[in-house]
């Protein structure tokens, strides 16, 4: 009797069809990891498809284009800010806080943000201040203002320090050294930030 030495290679288990919502997921997950490599300029629908294993016509039936895809990924993958923490004073709760942006400014939403911002031209980042504006910038100012509001009722903050521009602060300079300065925010820098620069801000004086 004469075998083969030839043998059939084992069959391959066919890959689970995506369907719904869990498709839909995996292509905003991919958008997000297209932002943070390739950025804004390099992204393409044709390259979205590709790194979620599907195909541009999957895409394009939900997205028809990339910036109603990139508003869609960075409404869902945003991280919600719900609370304020509440450590017994406005440092503590301020670090908290702080803490918490440093870590949605350097996630993986956070980066593909920081893409739109910084590579889209006037007309196309039009499209997306709603979506940055609800959110990031509206519930960081919240909640800024909550611990800055409770600081107040505790005694610790001077009451006029409950205004806009104190609320402003600390976004703007973690924006601002972040982007000009390539500040990464350790612990040790928001530290610094909090103790000389907001805690002076906010601090009552003597009569």
């Amino acid at each position: 009797m004469v075998t083969s030495r030839w043998t059939a290679a084992p069959a391959r288990p066919a890959s689970p069809r995506r369907r719904g919502a869990v498709l839909e997921r995996a292509i905003l997950d991919a958008a997000l990891e297209q932002l943070s490599t390739v950025g804004w300029k390099g992204l393409t629908m044709e390259g979205v498809a590709a790194s979620a294993q599907t195909g541009k016509a999957a895409v394009y039936r939900r997205w028809p284009s990339k910036e109603d895809l990139v508003a869609d990924a960075l409404r869902a993958g945003l991280p919600p800010l719900e609370s304020a923490p509440d450590l017994g004073s406005v440092r503590e709760d301020l670090l908290a806080l702080c803490r918490v942006a440093r870590d949605a400014m350097f996630s993986l939403p956070g980066h593909a943000l920081r893409s739109v911002i910084h590579e889209c031209e006037d007309i196309q980042a039009e499209r997306f201040h709603t979506v940055i504006s609800e959110g990031l910038v509206e519930p960081t100012i919240r909640l800024l203002r909550e611990v800055v509001v409770r600081g107040i009722e505790r005694g610790e903050v001077r009451e006029d320090a409950a205004n806009g521009y104190v609320y402003d602060a600390i976004p703007a300079m973690m924006m601002y050294r972040s982007k000009m300065c390539g500040s990464e925010w350790g612990d040790g820098d928001l530290e610094e930030m909090i103790d000389q620069f907001m805690m002076p801000l906010l601090r009552k004086t003597d009569a």
